[in-house]
């Protein structure tokens, strides 16, 4: 499960980075943002993609105990989304002992 996870959100990861690259490089968002601010679907879409990434911040600032740490989460993941979501998950991911089952990536624990 530990290597299934990694490999996702490593795929979440790359995908994000180089879509995100490659539409900056095709059109800039300040370029695109009246048109798409005009369809009422995408607005929708983004206040449920910004709610999402609300909803996981609150599972990170639960995990983090430092308030620098909370901070520059929240940060990241209202400013990068999926890419800064996933990274957590890889790093966190990454933490585990060979032994420790996946579920423990949920809680809090002392190290």
């Amino acid at each position: 499960m530990k290597l299934f996870l990694k490999l996702l959100f490593g795929a979440i990861f790359v995908w994000m980075t180089v879509m995100t690259v490659r539409t900056s490089l095709a059109v800039s968002l300040w370029a695109a943002w009246p048109s798409y601010a005009a369809n009422p679907w995408a607005i929708a879409t983004l206040y449920d993609a910004y709610f999402g990434f609300l909803t996981f911040y609150i599972w990170v600032a639960y995990k983090e105990s430092h308030m620098t740490s909370r901070v520059l989460w929240f940060l990241l993941i209202m400013g990068l989304g999926n890419i800064a979501i996933s990274l957590y998950m890889l790093i966190q991911l990454s933490r585990l002992r060979r032994d420790e089952p996946v579920e423990n990536v949920l809680w809090r624990l002392a190290r």
